[in-house]
Order: C-alpha cells, then sequence, then structure tokens
C-alpha cells in the first residue's frame, strides 16, 4: 500500500511539472486515500489551484500546513504558510486571514531561523502594504535575501514586486524596466516554479493597468502565448484577471474582455466584495462602451460607493444630462486618491466633462491643465492623452476650436499609440466637431473614421453620435454592417450575443445569469432570435450560430 501510494505521488509530480492538472489531481487523490501525507496533500492542493477550485487548495494546503508540523518539518511548514496568506489576499480577498498565515510564516522564519525564507515573507508584505515607501523598502528586502540564497524564483518575483511599486509611486520608466526583466527571466523558464510566471504576469497587468500602459500589456499577453497554450492562463489570481479583462476592454477585444470578466465574477463570491466590485464595475464599462446603460446602471448597483463604480456612475448620469450629480460622485472618488497619482487620470478626465457641462470651464481648465502636466512627469502616455483632450474639451467649450484643435491631435496620436480605439474613435468626435465648417473634408473624413471603429467594435451609442454628426455636415452615414452593429438578418447586438449562448449550449437560467437579465428577459430574446431568423427550435439557432457567428466573428 506504501509503495503504491509513492507510485500516485511520483506520478502526481510529474504531472504537475507538465501541466496536466487533471492527471496531477487524479494521482494525488489516490495518493492521499492510500497515504494522506503532507506531501500528497499538498500536492494535491496545488493541481486543483490550477484548476480553478480555490476554496478545495485552500483546505488541502491548510491540511498539508498541519501535518509538515506534525511531522516537525518547519522550513516546508512556513512555505505553505506563505503561499496560504498569497492565496487568501490575491484570491479571495481574505486580508485578515493573509495577515494570519503571514504571521504564522514569520514566527517560523525567526523560531526556527530560517533565512530562506525571510526572503518570501518580505516579498508578502511588500504586496499587502498600503504605504509605497514600506512596500518598496519590503522588496528591496526580499532581493537582496534572494540574492543571497540563490533563489531565482523569490529573485525574479521581487523584481516584479519592486517594478510594481515603483509604478505606483509614479516612477514608472523604471518600474516598468524591472517588470520586464522580470517577465522575460520566468517565462524563459528562469526560476524552477509555474507560479513565479503567475506571479509575475499578474504584477506586470497590474502595473499595466495602472499606468494605462496597454500596448505592453499586450505585447506580454502574446508573449505568453505559448505559457497559455501548455499551462492554461497565467492571469489567476481574481485581481489580475479583473485586470486583464479591463486591458482587453481598453485595447478593443470585447468578446474576450466579456469572457475574462465573466470568469473574475464566477471565480468571485458575494462576500468578496473587494473583488466582486472591481469585476462588475469593468464589466459594466463594457456595457456602457455598448450603450447599454440601463445595464450598466444594474451591473453596479448595491456598489455605488466601490472606488471603480465612480466613473461608470459619472458616466452614466452625464449620459442622462445630470453634470451636477456625475461631478458630486467624481469630486469624491477624487478626494480620495492623490490627484498626482495614475488612479486619478480617468475620474479627472470625465470631472473636467461634468464641470464644462455645468458651465465651470475656469475649474476645468486647470484640473485639465494639472492632468496634461502630470501624464508628462510620470512619462504616461495615456496620462498625456486624457489631459491633451482635456485640454481640448474646454477650449471647445471656450469657443476657441483653433486652439483646441493641436490638443485633441495630441491626444488622438497617442490613443492611437496605445491601441485604445475606443478611446481614439472618441477623440476623432471631439476634433471632427472642432474641425466643423472650417475644414469640412477634414472633420467628414474623421467622423467617417470614428463611426468606423465604433461599427467594428459594437459601439452603438457613439455610433449614433458620430452618425448624426456626419449628417450636420451634410453626409448621410449608413451603417456598415460590421460586426456587433446588428448582426446576421438585422439582429440586434443583444439578440447577437444571445444567438452566441445558444451556440455555446446555455439553458435560459445559465444565460440569464451571464447576462444579469432575468430569465423571462432571456426568453423574449430567444424568441425574437427565432422569429428574425425564421428558426423553428433552438437546435436549429444552435446550427445557424455555428455557421453564421465563426464566419461573421472570426476577425475577434
Amino acid at each position: 500500500m506504501a509503495h503504491d501510494a509513492e507510485t500516485s505521488l511520483v506520478a502526481g509530480r510529474a504531472a504537475l511539472e507538465a501541466g496536466r492538472w487533471s492527471v496531477a489531481k487524479a494521482a494525488f487523490e489516490t495518493a492521499v486515500e492510500r497515504s494522506p501525507t503532507a506531501e500528497a496533500l499538498l500536492g494535491l492542493g496545488e493541481a486543483v489551484w490550477w484548476l480553478g477550485d480555490v476554496a478545495a487548495s485552500v483546505r488541502y494546503r491548510e491540511s498539508a500546513y498541519a501535518a509538515f508540523r506534525r511531522q516537525e518539518d518547519p522550513a516546508q511548514a512556513g512555505a505553505v504558510a506563505v503561499r496560504l496568506s498569497l492565496t487568501y489576499r490575491a484570491n479571495l480577498g481574505n486580508r485578515a486571514a493573509s495577515a494570519g498565515w503571514l504571521a504564522r510564516a514569520a514566527r517560523l522564519v525567526d523560531e526556527f531561523e530560517l533565512a530562506p525564507l525571510a526572503g518570501w515573507v518580505a516579498l508578502i508584505r511588500a504586496g499587502g502594504s498600503a504605504d509605497p515607501a514600506e512596500a518598496e523598502h519590503l522588496a528591496r528586502e526580499a532581493l537582496e535575501n534572494a540574492r543571497r540564497f540563490a533563489d531565482a524564483d523569490l529573485e525574479l518575483c521581487a523584481l516584479s514586486q519592486l517594478g510594481s511599486c515603483l509604478v505606483t509611486k509614479g516612477r514608472v520608466a523604471e518600474g516598468i524596466a524591472l517588470l520586464d526583466e522580470a517577465m522575460a527571466g520566468s517565462l524563459g523558464g528562469e526560476g524552477g516554479s509555474l507560479n513565479t510566471v503567475v506571479f509575475t504576469s499578474c504584477q506586470m497587468i497590474i502595473s499595466c493597468s495602472r499606468a494605462a500602459d496597454y500596448e505592453r500589456a499586450g505585447e506580454w499577453i502574446r508573449a505568453a502565448d505559448d505559457f497559455t497554450g501548455r499551462y492554461g492562463c497565467p492571469f489567476l489570481y481574481t485581481v489580475c484577471r479583473t485586470l486583464y479583462g479591463g486591458v482587453l476592454l481598453s485595447t478593443g477585444r470585447w468578446a474576450q474582455a466579456e469572457a475574462e470578466l465573466m470568469t473574475a465574477l464566477r471565480m468571485s463570491t458575494p462576500a468578496q466584495r473587494t473583488f466582486r466590485g472591481e469585476a462588475l464595475a469593468r464589466l459594466a464599462e463594457l456595457r456602457l462602451a455598448q450603450g447599454r446603460l440601463e445595464e450598466a446602471e444594474r451591473l453596479v448597483e448595491g456598489f455605488e460607493d466601490h472606488p471603480a463604480a465612480a466613473v461608470v456612475l459619472g458616466t452614466i448620469h452625464l449620459e442622462r444630462g445630470e453634470p451636477g450629480q456625475a461631478a458630486a460622485i467624481l469630486r469624491r472618488r477624487a478626494s480620495e486618491v492623490d490627484e498626482r497619482s495614475l488612479e486619478s487620470a480617468a475620474p479627472l478626465e470625465l470631472l473636467v466633462e461634468a464641470e464644462v457641462a455645468q458651465g465651470a470651464t475656469d475649474a476645468a481648465a486647470a484640473r485639465a491643465s494639472r492632468l496634461a502636466e502630470l501624464g508628462a512627469r510620470l512619462g504616461c502616455d495615456a496620462i498625456v492623452a486624457r489631459g491633451q483632450r482635456a485640454l481640448g474639451r474646454v477650449l471647445m467649450a471656450a469657443g476657441d476650436a483653433v486652439g483646441a484643435k493641436p490638443h485633441l491631435e495630441s491626444a488622438l496620436a497617442a490613443f492611437r499609440r496605445l491601441e485604445m480605439p475606443l478611446e481614439a474613435g472618441r477623440t476623432r468626435l471631439l476634433l471632427a466637431a472642432a474641425l466643423g465648417d472650417g475644414d469640412r473634408d477634414a472633420a467628414i473624413a474623421e467622423a467617417r473614421s470614428a463611426l468606423a471603429a465604433f461599427e467594428d467594435l459594437g459601439a452603438a451609442h457613439h455610433a449614433n453620435v458620430a452618425a448624426a454628426l456626419l449628417r450636420s455636415l451634410g453626409i448621410t452615414a449608413t451603417r456598415a454592417g460590421r460586426r456587433g452593429m446588428g448582426g446576421p438578418t438585422g439582429l440586434t447586438s443583444r439578440e447577437v450575443e444571445v444567438l452566441r449562448l445558444i451556440g455555446e449550449g446555455l439553458s435560459n437560467r445559465e444565460m440569464a445569469e451571464r447576462l444579469f437579465v432575468t430569465r423571462k428577459t432571456v426568453e423574449h430574446h430567444v424568441a425574437r432570435v427565432l422569429a428574425k431568423l425564421e428558426l423553428r427550435s433552438r437546435a436549429e439557432a444552435a446550427a445557424y450560430a455555428a455557421r453564421t457567428l465563426e464566419r461573421d466573428y472570426a476577425a475577434e
């Protein structure tokens, strides 16, 4: 029996190294059934974590920790405690449990003089610190420990954590260089653990999101394609998957963005309020971009005080002609963050728009200037673009369309470099309005480019605004029939979405959960899809979806 358990243990370890998570799970389950050793429990915890069962992973790892303590192996117990601390914080959003496990690991380090493990304790402390200076100090301590004990995995993780700290402090170029180095080393296999790729990838996506460096994020996502193909998505911490969805949203890959955000929501629980609110707010941003204001509003119900909801709610109030309410929400958000921080850029630009709508042009102009200066000081293209667009908006409101033009052109160039098609299209609309009758041909060209971009994305509301601007310039705009702007046989974008889900085999209940609507609403959409396509059953609709949507959406 002991021999059989050892054989299963060896098979489980080999499967883990190969990234065959289901095979590893089965092998470790057999080993645990025959002999529930600490090693078998730890392996099972690792396998199910990669399979997405975080709760089970925590149970098995906690059992492994207890077993290592009983067999008087404090080094292994301490390592498990460190991993549990990270899992509780990054996957479950439970800071109390995370702090408890980290304290346990630190006590083992002190009591048994586990100097090599001290660097890992410092690393996790750095990631959990709200003080940027303290976080940087702890990350450097972890890096020093890694080099002292030749721990390649810790060195790569510490480099990425340090890079993230520097980006948070506004030292973007310096921080990004360290993040690039850590990503190269981890994807190149310099570390011995696949978890190193997960850690460095998440630090990269967090930092690129903060710095709005979506171009770099996209490049590293593509560089990780081989890893993703062999082992699965490296953005396995809940917050990272949410931010990954945000990057995909910003760069125009909306179908992928929705899939990632829905996965993040499934991974979270109602008790994980911080993580769930972030994912819901990102999904609401997608709905706003698609012109679905009511759905966006429903998504953030109950999360109105979540920091990520401020831009969503501000946008909704602006769209409804309520700039005073928008400004109140955005000013409150601005007071909660340092106006010099990267996180302040999007709400500040939106606040400028609200103040312009209220006629408070002097306050808006001062705010827009500070935003542009912040971007230049931090060397952040996205903040520069937002600041320049805000300045252009203020000048247009003041009647200086000629003065607004260079600011808008600068913003457009930056958004295009960053591969942010929605923001580039929105900027083109402002530029077209600024050009107006003074350069009618250029205005028409910009408006047409914006309309094409919006139609490609499925940004229905913005496409309607672009079409209206073209009509004001004497041009009748017709829909180009691109993906997302109507779909096959006159389906609305929502009906195309329902058709796609029918093709995936989802029931009405599952579709209602996916779309955040009632089952009755789904039934209504399904009936309309069948009627418009003259289909007799869901089976025919599924077959139609397989034929038509695969062809029409291949470009995504």
